[in-house]
């Protein structure tokens, strides 16, 4: 029998969803629960600081959990540098301090505000005061992809055709038509965030898992066991099927 592997979508400061889900997941698999979470645990939520706290602390305890990069924890990384690096995937005009990006909500969370015309040096030397060493470092260890013989999980998803070992981190973090508008087989089933959408939902060679925390919606956790994949919900396993 298939061992089961669990994962959660995208977080965005959403630390009570997401201690809702840990409690799921324990509920189903127990505290030895292998779990996959599929990035952007910061930016638009209420508390980013405290979800990375919660993703650090289990790491830290040894639990089973493997953390992927999204999109919006390379640039809150990015941000952190020596000097401060700018993701050109984004549109011009856009940058992690955008309004619609979320990197003011995920500041706030570690009590750093700013007036408007402030200088982005300015703000990112007091940035580098108030957040913790260790959450950089989570940040700089996070992985772009994860493996088991029938699954792979990425945050955003693959590029058609090229091989999995041979995919780039901007695809793995950022893609979307290409991938979404590919209907054939992967080299495996693909779990993957990203792009939200009003439910999880399976399209046969991927399965996405973004429900739209960011935006206020709960966040979900699955569990698969080869392929199959149930989504776990207050009363338990719910079948996710094609």
């Amino acid at each position: 029998m298939t061992a089961p592997i669990y994962a959660i979508g995208d977080i965005h400061g959403q630390l009570d969803m997401l201690d809702q889900a840990l409690e799921r997941i324990e509920a189903d698999g127990g505290p030895e629960a292998r779990i996959v979470f599929l990035g952007d645990y910061a930016d638009r939520g209420p508390d980013s600081s405290g979800v990375l706290d919660r993703l650090i602390a289990g790491r830290g305890e040894g639990r089973n959990w493997v953390c992927l990069k999204g999109n919006h924890d390379r640039m809150f990384e990015w941000f952190l540098e020596e000097t401060p690096r700018h993701d050109p995937h984004l549109l011009i005009g856009y940058h992690w301090l955008h309004e619609r990006i979320g990197g003011v909500e995920t500041l706030a969370s570690y009590g750093l505000t700013f007036e408007d015309r402030t200088r982005l040096d300015d703000l990112h030397a007091r940035a580098k005061e108030v957040i913790p060493a260790p959450h950089a470092e989570f940040l700089r260890s996070l992985t772009a992809l994860h493996e088991t013989p029938e699954l792979a999980f990425v945050h955003a998803g693959i590029r058609p055709g090229v091989p999995l070992a041979g995919q780039h981190e901007d695809d793995l973090v950022w893609i979307r038509q290409p991938f979404h508008d590919h209907t054939g087989p992967h080299p495996k089933l693909i779990v993957h965030g990203h792009t939200p959408v009003d439910k999880a939902s399976h399209y046969g060679n991927r399965v996405n898992l973004d429900s739209g925390a960011g935006y206020g919606r709960p966040l979900t956790a699955a569990v698969f066991e080869g392929r199959d994949c149930w989504l776990l919900a207050e009363a338990g396993r719910v079948p996710l099927l094609p």
